[in-house]
C-alpha cells in the first residue's frame, strides 16, 4: 500500500493571530484545541485511520509482539505483604486479569484473606478504570478509596466498611483520590481540584455519614503558583496539610486527635525555600535548603518550635551529595543520597552507635527504600534493579546487617538470563565541556558498530530522574540487536540540585543540547550510526523530542514522541489549562519578554521549519489532563504542511485514555508494543 492510496491526513488551515510583546505568531491550527468541536474529533479519527493503514503490515508482528511480552508476566503474580496496624497488605494478580485484587490478613500470614476491592469488577463497563489512594482508618475497619473513570486524574472519593462490605452512599467528587484520617476514625481530609485547572487548591474537612456538600473548607490555597494536599505523619501523631511550588513549600500541622482544631503554619513560605517534614519523639525533621543548601541539608526542631530560626543540623549540606528522602524509625534514622548520579541508603543510628551505607556493586542501578509503615522494627525494606537485574525487593536487618530477598521479579518464557546482558555508563562531552552521563544496555552477542540499532531515551525536567532500571518488554529490543541508553541530561537531578537548576528556566537548551551532543557521542563512538539511532521521550520528554527534531533532525533515523508538550509558548501563556500557573518557575512565564522570548526560541511547535525529518510516531490520549491532546494534533498537522521528503509521520490519538495511558495492565503493554513494533519496523524488524 502506498501513500498516494492512503489520503494524507490534512487539517485544515484556519488563521489564528496571537500576539503579546508587539510580536505576533499566526497560528492555524489553533482551533483544534475544541474538542466539542465535531471537525476536531473528525481530524483525529482521520489520523488514527492512517495510522492503521501505514502500519497494517505489522498487525500480526504487533500480536506475536505482544504475546511475546506477555508471556515473560508472571500473570498471578502478587507483592510482598507489608504490615500496619497488625495487618498484612497485599497486592495480587489473576492469571488474564487487567486490574489487582487488594486484600489484607489479619495478625499472621496464615489468616484467612480479607479481600477489600477487586478492581476486576468494579472495572466492569468501563473502557477505562482507575482505582487509587487506598487509606484504611485506624481503627482497620473503614477504608477511603478513589475511582477515575476518564482518565483526567479527577477522582471521586468514596467510603466502604471493611466490616460489612458495604460502600456507603456519600460520594465526594473533583478530588486527588486520596483522604488522611483523623484518630476519631470518623474525620477525613481530603484534597479538592479546580475544575477548570484541576490544581490541587483546597482541603476539606469531611465527617462519614454526613452530606458532603456540607463539608468544612479548612484550607484554600489562594496562591495559583501553589498547590495543596494532606497527610499523617509515620508517628501518626500529626496531620499536616502541604503547599508547594516549584521553587517554594509551607506546611501546616495539626494533632490528629483534635479533628476540629486549627492547623497552624509549621515554617512560613519563603521564596526559594524548600523543606519536607516528618515526626519522632517530639521533633519534626527537616530535609531542607535552608542558607542556601543547594543539595540539601537534614535538620531537626522541637515541636513547639517550628520556625526556621529554631533548627538545627542533623547532616550538614555537602557540595557532592544529594539528600533525597529520609525514612524514620524507632532506633535508626535511613538516608537516600545520590552521589555520582548512584543511590545510597545510609543509615544512621539515633545513638550515634552506627553509621554506614548498603553496598552496591554494579556500575550502573537503581536502589531506594521502599513503604515501611512499621516504626518499631530492625528491618527496612528496599528495592533494587539495575538494566541487567530484575527488580527485588528485600528486607535488610540493620543490627545483623543481613539481607533476605523478599521477592525477585520473575520473567518467564525461560529465555531469560541476566548474564546474556551488558550495562555500562559512559560520558559524553556537551557543546560547554560538560560530562553528560549516559546509561547503556545491551545483549552480549550484540556486534557494536555501526550498524547496530540504538534507542535513546531522555527527560529533563522538573529535578526527575530516570534511574538505570529493569524492563521486561525491553527485552524484546535487546534480543533484536537494540542497544537502549538512557541520556542523563541536564534538567534531571541525576548529578545533584545545580544539573536540574542548568536545565531549567534560561537555561533550558542545555537539555536539548546535551541530548544531541549523547547522540553525536554515540554515533562517534561507533555504537550506532545516524541511520539506525532513535530517540523517545513523552510529556516534558516529548519537548526534548520536539527540540531536537527541529536542531538536529539528520541524526535520528525515527523518533517516538509521547503525550508530547510542544506548544509551551501558548500553553504557557494559557492560565486556564492545568499546570500553567504552577510551572513559571520551571519554564517561566512568557507574559515577561525575557522568557516569551527565550522559549519562542526553542518551542517545538513555533520552530517547525521546511526541512526534512525523521520518521515520527507521536501519540496521544484524548483525556489527556497534563498534556493537552490538541498540542501533538497541532504539530502533527504543522509538521504535515512543512516537512520535506518521504519519511513516515503518524499519529496515534487514543480517544479513551489521558497521561498515564490505557489502565488495565494489558492493555498498557499494548502501547509499549505500538510503539516498539514502529521502531522495529523501521529497522527492518518485522517478524519475530
Amino acid at each position: 500500500m502506498t501513500e498516494n492510496i492512503i489520503m494524507v491526513p490534512k487539517a485544515e488551515k484556519i488563521e489564528k493571530k496571537l500576539e503579546i510583546h508587539n510580536d505576533v505568531r499566526i497560528d492555524n491550527y489553533y482551533w483544534l484545541n475544541d474538542k466539542e468541536n465535531p471537525k476536531v474529533i473528525d481530524y483525529l479519527n482521520e489520523e488514527n485511520a492512517y495510522y492503521d493503514a501505514k502500519t497494517a503490515h505489522t498487525k500480526q508482528f504487533q500480536e506475536d509482539l505482544f504475546q511475546e511480552m506477555k508471556s515473560r508476566i508472571k500473570e498471578d503474580d502478587e507483592s510482598v505483604p507489608y504490615k500496619k496496624n497488625n495487618y498484612y497488605y497485599i497486592t495480587r494478580f489473576e492469571i488474564g486479569s487487567q486490574y489487582p485484587i487488594y486484600a489484607r490478613k489479619k495478625g499472621s500470614l496464615e489468616a484467612k484473606e480479607e479481600i477489600l476491592f477487586d478492581v476486576n469488577k468494579l472495572a466492569e463497563g468501563y473502557n477505562y478504570f482507575k482505582l487509587s489512594g487506598l487509606s484504611v482508618s485506624p481503627d482497620n475497619n473503614l477504608v477511603t478509596f478513589g475511582t477515575d473513570i476518564v482518565s483526567r486524574r479527577i477522582y471521586t472519593l468514596q467510603f466502604k466498611n471493611l466490616t460489612t462490605g458495604e460502600i456507603y452512599p456519600e460520594k465526594i467528587e473533583n478530588t486527588t483520590g486520596s483522604a488522611s484520617w483523623a484518630s476519631d476514625n470518623k474525620t477525613v481530609f481530603y484534597t479538592q481540584k479546580n475544575p477548570t485547572t484541576l490544581r490541587s487548591e483546597k482541603i476539606f474537612r469531611h465527617v462519614l455519614g454526613t452530606d458532603p456538600s456540607k463539608d468544612i473548607e479548612v484550607f484554600f490555597e489562594k496562591d495559583e503558583a501553589f498547590s495543596t494536599y494532606v497527610y499523617r505523619t509515620k508517628s501518626e501523631k500529626y496531620l499536616i496539610i502541604g503547599s508547594s511550588s516549584t521553587v517554594s513549600t509551607e506546611y501546616r500541622i495539626l494533632e490528629a486527635d483534635n479533628a476540629t482544631g486549627e492547623f497552624r503554619v509549621f515554617q512560613p513560605r519563603e521564596r526559594d525555600l524548600e523543606y519536607s517534614i516528618a515526626h519522632y519523639n517530639n521533633h519534626f525533621y527537616i530535609l531542607t535548603n535552608k542558607d542556601k543548601a543547594i543539595n540539601f541539608k537534614l535538620m531537626k526542631t522541637l515541636d513547639e518550635s517550628t520556625l526556621k530560626d529554631n533548627w538545627i543540623d542533623v547532616i550538614p549540606h555537602r557540595d557532592d551529595v544529594l539528600l533525597e528522602d529520609i525514612s524514620i524509625f524507632k532506633d535508626f534514622l535511613v538516608v537516600e543520597e545520590r552521589t555520582n548520579g548512584l543511590n545510597k541508603i545510609r543509615i544512621m543510628y539515633w545513638d550515634n552507635s552506627e553509621d554506614y551505607y548498603l553496598p552496591f556493586d554494579e556500575e550502573t542501578y537503581s536502589a531506594g527504600v521502599y513503604f515501611n509503615p512499621e516504626f518499631d522494627t530492625n528491618v527496612i525494606r528496599y528495592g533494587y534493579n539495575s538494566m541487567t537485574t530484575p527488580s527485588s525487593v528485600i528486607d535488610f536487618n540493620v543490627d545483623t546487617k543481613r539481607k533476605e530477598i523478599k521477592k525477585e521479579q520473575q520473567v518467564l518464557g525461560g529465555k531469560f538470563n541476566k548474564e546474556n546482558y551488558k550495562s555500562e555508563r559512559l560520558w559524553a562531552t556537551a557543546i560547554d565541556g560538560t560530562l553528560i552521563p549516559i546509561s547503556i544496555v545491551y545483549h552480549k552477542n550484540t556486534e557494536i558498530n555501526a550498524n547496530t540499532p540504538l534507542l535513546l531515551y531522555g527527560y529533563g525536567s522538573y529535578g526527575i530522574t530516570i534511574d538505570a532500571g529493569f524492563s521486561t518488554t525491553r527485552l524484546s529490543l535487546l534480543d533484536r540487536g537494540f542497544i537502549f541508553a538512557i541520556a542523563h541530561v541536564r534538567g534531571s537531578e541525576y548529578l545533584g540540585r545545580k544539573w536540574y537548576d542548568n536545565g531549567k528556566l534560561l537555561n533550558k537548551k542545555n537539555t536539548f543540547t546535551d541530548f544531541i551532543d549523547c547522540a553525536k557521542f554515540l554515533i562517534k563512538k561507533n555504537y550506532t550510526s545516524k541511520d539506525h539511532l532513535y530517540a523517545s521521550g513523552g510529556s516534558a520528554g516529548g519537548l526534548l523530542m520536539g527540540a531536537i527534531i527541529n536542531m538536529n533532525p539528520e541524526l535520528f533515523h525515527g523518533i517516538l514522541a509521547s503525550v508530547p508538550f510542544v506548544d509551551i509558548v501558548t500553553t504557557m501563556l494559557d492560565d486556564s489549562l492545568p499546570l500553567t500557573t504552577g510551572e513559571y518557575d520551571e519554564w517561566g512565564n512568557p507574559n515577561e519578554k525575557e522568557y516569551y522570548d527565550y522559549m519562542k526560541s526553542y518551542s517545538p511547535y513555533d520552530n517547525v521549519s521546511k526541512q526534512s525529518y525523521p520518521n515520527m510516531l507521536i501519540t496521544t490520549g484524548l483525556n489527556d489532563s497534563q498534556v493537552q491532546y490538541f498540542e501533538p494534533a497541532k504539530w502533527i498537522a504543522k509538521l504535515r504542511e512543512q516537512k520535506i521528503g518521504e519519511n513516515i509521520l503518524l499519529m496515534h490519538t487514543d480517544m479513551e485514555t489521558g497521561h498515564g495511558g490505557a489502565s488495565g495492565r494489558f492493555d498498557s503493554l499494548k502501547e509499549i508494543v505500538r510503539d516498539y513494533s514502529f521502531i522495529l519496523d523501521l529497522n527492518g524488524y518485522t517478524k519475530i
